[in-house]
Protein backbone atom coordinates (compact mmCIF):
# COMPACT_ATOMS: atom_id res chain seq x y z
CA UNK A 1 0.00 0.00 0.00
CA UNK A 2 1.25 3.79 -1.02
CA UNK A 3 2.15 5.91 1.76
CA UNK A 4 1.59 9.59 2.23
CA UNK A 5 3.75 11.95 4.64
CA UNK A 6 1.71 13.95 7.00
CA UNK A 7 3.76 16.20 9.57
CA UNK A 8 6.66 13.68 9.11
CA UNK A 9 4.95 10.43 9.90
CA UNK A 10 4.49 7.84 7.04
CA UNK A 11 0.29 7.38 6.91
CA UNK A 12 -1.33 4.67 4.78
CA UNK A 13 -3.14 5.83 1.40
CA UNK A 14 -6.34 4.09 2.09
CA UNK A 15 -8.62 6.21 0.47
CA UNK A 16 -10.95 9.51 1.16
CA UNK A 17 -12.78 7.63 3.95
CA UNK A 18 -10.01 6.52 5.33
CA UNK A 19 -7.80 10.34 5.36
CA UNK A 20 -11.04 11.65 6.44
CA UNK A 21 -11.73 9.57 9.66
CA UNK A 22 -8.44 10.24 10.20
CA UNK A 23 -8.82 14.13 10.22
CA UNK A 24 -11.20 14.06 12.83
CA UNK A 25 -9.19 11.16 14.93
CA UNK A 26 -5.97 13.39 15.38
CA UNK A 27 -8.37 17.02 16.13
CA UNK A 28 -10.64 14.53 18.64
CA UNK A 29 -7.35 12.80 19.62
CA UNK A 30 -5.39 16.37 20.17
CA UNK A 31 -8.56 17.81 22.03
CA UNK A 32 -8.69 14.96 24.82
CA UNK A 33 -5.14 15.61 25.34
CA UNK A 34 -6.11 19.13 26.21
CA UNK A 35 -8.94 18.42 27.80
CA UNK A 36 -8.23 15.64 29.94
CA UNK A 37 -5.23 17.41 31.16
CA UNK A 38 -6.44 20.41 32.20
CA UNK A 39 -9.78 18.55 34.14
CA UNK A 40 -7.15 16.45 35.87
CA UNK A 41 -5.35 19.07 36.94
CA UNK A 42 -8.14 21.26 38.05
CA UNK A 43 -10.18 21.60 41.14
CA UNK A 44 -12.61 18.72 41.18
CA UNK A 45 -16.17 19.52 40.92
CA UNK A 46 -15.53 23.18 39.82
CA UNK A 47 -16.76 24.57 36.73
CA UNK A 48 -13.40 24.49 34.65
CA UNK A 49 -13.24 20.45 35.68
CA UNK A 50 -16.63 20.17 34.72
CA UNK A 51 -16.86 21.81 31.02
CA UNK A 52 -13.25 20.12 29.82
CA UNK A 53 -14.33 17.00 31.58
CA UNK A 54 -17.36 16.74 29.30
CA UNK A 55 -15.19 17.84 26.37
CA UNK A 56 -12.81 15.12 27.31
CA UNK A 57 -15.86 12.53 26.81
CA UNK A 58 -17.05 13.77 24.06
CA UNK A 59 -13.76 14.11 22.08
CA UNK A 60 -13.07 10.62 23.25
CA UNK A 61 -16.51 9.19 21.65
CA UNK A 62 -15.56 10.60 18.64
CA UNK A 63 -11.93 9.02 19.01
CA UNK A 64 -13.05 5.65 18.86
CA UNK A 65 -16.02 6.39 16.51
CA UNK A 66 -13.17 7.54 14.32
CA UNK A 67 -10.93 4.47 15.42
CA UNK A 68 -13.46 2.19 14.26
CA UNK A 69 -13.93 3.72 10.68
CA UNK A 70 -10.29 3.61 10.55
CA UNK A 71 -9.52 -0.53 12.22
CA UNK A 72 -12.85 -1.26 9.69
CA UNK A 73 -11.02 -0.15 6.84
CA UNK A 74 -7.62 -1.79 8.11
CA UNK A 75 -8.19 -4.31 10.48
CA UNK A 76 -5.21 -6.74 10.16
CA UNK A 77 -2.73 -3.62 10.76
CA UNK A 78 -5.46 -1.99 13.52
CA UNK A 79 -7.24 -4.73 15.31
CA UNK A 80 -4.89 -3.87 18.35
CA UNK A 81 -5.49 0.11 18.24
CA UNK A 82 -9.60 -1.25 18.44
CA UNK A 83 -8.90 -3.42 21.26
CA UNK A 84 -6.64 0.04 23.01
CA UNK A 85 -9.32 2.45 22.30
CA UNK A 86 -12.46 0.38 23.00
CA UNK A 87 -10.70 -0.19 26.58
CA UNK A 88 -10.29 3.38 26.79
CA UNK A 89 -13.73 4.70 25.90
CA UNK A 90 -15.05 1.79 28.06
CA UNK A 91 -13.24 2.51 31.55
CA UNK A 92 -13.79 6.48 30.25
CA UNK A 93 -17.42 5.90 30.53
CA UNK A 94 -17.70 4.16 33.37
CA UNK A 95 -15.93 7.10 34.97
CA UNK A 96 -18.07 9.53 33.77
CA UNK A 97 -21.38 7.62 34.63
CA UNK A 98 -19.78 7.09 38.38
CA UNK A 99 -18.75 10.29 38.78
CA UNK A 100 -21.21 11.13 41.66
CA UNK A 101 -21.87 7.86 43.01
CA UNK A 102 -18.73 6.64 43.42
CA UNK A 103 -15.66 9.38 43.04
CA UNK A 104 -12.92 6.34 42.71
CA UNK A 105 -14.39 4.75 39.69
CA UNK A 106 -14.76 8.16 38.07
CA UNK A 107 -10.82 8.89 38.60
CA UNK A 108 -9.89 5.67 37.98
CA UNK A 109 -11.94 5.48 34.45
CA UNK A 110 -11.13 8.63 33.55
CA UNK A 111 -7.72 8.13 34.52
CA UNK A 112 -7.29 5.16 32.75
CA UNK A 113 -8.76 6.06 29.42
CA UNK A 114 -6.11 9.24 29.34
CA UNK A 115 -3.66 6.35 30.22
CA UNK A 116 -4.93 3.88 26.59
CA UNK A 117 -5.55 7.03 24.81
CA UNK A 118 -1.55 7.91 24.92
CA UNK A 119 -0.56 4.23 25.06
CA UNK A 120 -2.72 3.86 21.32
CA UNK A 121 -0.91 7.35 20.06
CA UNK A 122 2.19 5.70 21.56
CA UNK A 123 1.71 2.50 19.71
CA UNK A 124 0.60 3.68 16.13
CA UNK A 125 3.32 6.38 16.36
CA UNK A 126 5.79 6.41 18.73
CA UNK A 127 8.93 4.75 16.24
CA UNK A 128 7.77 7.81 14.15
CA UNK A 129 8.66 10.54 16.94
CA UNK A 130 11.96 12.01 18.05
CA UNK A 131 13.28 10.03 20.81
CA UNK A 132 10.44 7.79 21.18
CA UNK A 133 11.76 6.14 17.72
CA UNK A 134 14.86 5.12 20.34
CA UNK A 135 13.08 3.06 22.64
CA UNK A 136 11.99 -0.36 22.12
CA UNK A 137 8.56 -1.30 20.91
CA UNK A 138 7.02 -2.75 24.13
CA UNK A 139 8.05 0.79 25.84
CA UNK A 140 5.06 2.42 23.52
CA UNK A 141 2.52 -0.61 25.61
CA UNK A 142 4.52 -0.07 28.81
CA UNK A 143 5.31 3.44 29.71
CA UNK A 144 2.23 5.15 29.67
CA UNK A 145 1.19 3.25 32.50
CA UNK A 146 3.88 3.63 34.21
CA UNK A 147 3.68 6.53 34.72
CA UNK A 148 -0.06 7.39 34.58
CA UNK A 149 -0.80 4.42 37.20
CA UNK A 150 1.15 6.22 40.00
CA UNK A 151 -0.45 9.68 39.50
CA UNK A 152 -3.86 7.57 39.20
CA UNK A 153 -3.49 5.94 42.39
CA UNK A 154 -2.10 9.24 44.22
CA UNK A 155 -5.40 10.82 42.94
CA UNK A 156 -7.81 7.99 44.60
CA UNK A 157 -5.19 7.67 47.66
CA UNK A 158 -6.37 11.70 48.48
CA UNK A 159 -10.16 11.14 48.22
CA UNK A 160 -9.93 8.18 50.47
CA UNK A 161 -12.15 9.22 54.22
CA UNK A 162 -9.94 10.86 56.44
CA UNK A 163 -7.01 11.48 54.02
CA UNK A 164 -8.39 14.80 52.34
CA UNK A 165 -7.41 16.72 55.85
CA UNK A 166 -4.07 15.10 55.81
CA UNK A 167 -3.46 16.43 51.40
Amino acid sequence: MHEIDIFGIPVPDAGPLFLTALAFHIAAGLTCVVCGAVAALSRKGSPRHLRFGRVYLWGLGVVFASMAVLSMIRWQENSHLFAIGSLAFTVGLVGYLYRRRRPYLHIGGMGLSYVALLTGFYVDNGHNLPIWDRLPAWSYWVLPSLLGLPVIARAIWRRLPGRRAAS
